[in-house]
């Protein structure tokens, strides 16, 4: 049988990137997100594309027992999930610390930290279990240091790191591995969800810059996922040629 890989926030950006990426290389997929249309669209795509079985789950990682209802619902023959991705996740806003919405700061640290949380709790100890299993997270670069109006953003992703740290730590007796990515400019809609939908201020994220793609982010994935089962590719840090740091950008 083949692996079996879950994703979140599986319909757009990186998400999508890796359902894409896993399929293609011939895992079963898992995809979750909030809207059941993408998520009915995508799994037929997938299907069409790769040949691949895909089982859609819908429901927001923000809401705890929604998340364990879904994951509770799952068929006992895709129970096995080998690769876990935590990648649903979020920017809104981009002020001073001082001045931030907090509505945008609950969302993000509801979406990006304890989403990660109730899907790590609720899926590893089957890993744990069985004995193999694969966490991805999806951090950023953004967890290395604070950038200039983005601090809540960036504590969440710095948790995101921590948290990866932990779990690997707390999984070192088994086979269980645990791998943070960390990207940089990655033009998806990343920055029109930040900037709630002003598509102009968003498109300036990007100029001058080549940024990465969700394709970029998705090969490496995949990559720590199938390295041989005594290596563990516990952090990547990818960035565009032209970005050195999360605030520093060289920009034509």
């Amino acid at each position: 049988m083949n692996k079996t890989a879950l994703i979140t926030g599986a319909t757009s950006g990186i998400g999508a990137a890796c359902a894409r990426k896993f399929a293609g290389a011939g895992y079963r997929v898992i995809i979750t997100a909030r809207r059941a249309e993408q998520l009915a669209v995508m799994a037929g795509d997938l299907q069409k594309e790769f040949g691949v079985e895909v089982l859609p789950l819908c429901f927001d990682v923000r809401d705890r027992d929604a998340v364990k209802r879904a994951l509770d619902s799952i068929p006992a023959a895709w129970r096995d999930i080998d690769v876990l991705i935590n990648n649903a996740g979020l920017a809104l806003g981009l002020e001073p610390e001082y001045a931030g919405d907090f509505t945008d700061w609950e969302t993000m640290i509801d979406t990006n930290v304890k989403g990660l949380l109730y899907m790590t709790r609720l899926v590893v100890p089957g890993m744990v279990e069985r004995l193999k299993g694969h966490i991805i997270n999806i951090g950023s670069v953004a967890g290395d240091a604070a950038y200039a109006d983005g601090a809540v953003y960036c504590a969440t992703k710095a948790a995101v790191k921590v948290l990866s740290d932990g779990l690997r730590i707390d999984l070192a007796h088994t086979p269980v591995r645990v791998t943070n990515l960390k990207p940089g400019l990655v033009e998806t809609n990343f920055s029109n969800v930040r900037f709630h939908g002003d598509t102009e201020r968003a498109s300036n994220v990007y100029k001058g810059i080549q940024p990465l793609t969700g394709d970029d982010i998705a090969d490496v994935a995949l990559y720590a996922a199938q390295a041989p089962a005594h290596v563990q590719i516990a952090e990547v840090l990818i960035l565009a040629t032209h970005q050195a740091s999360g605030s520093v950008v060289y920009r034509n």
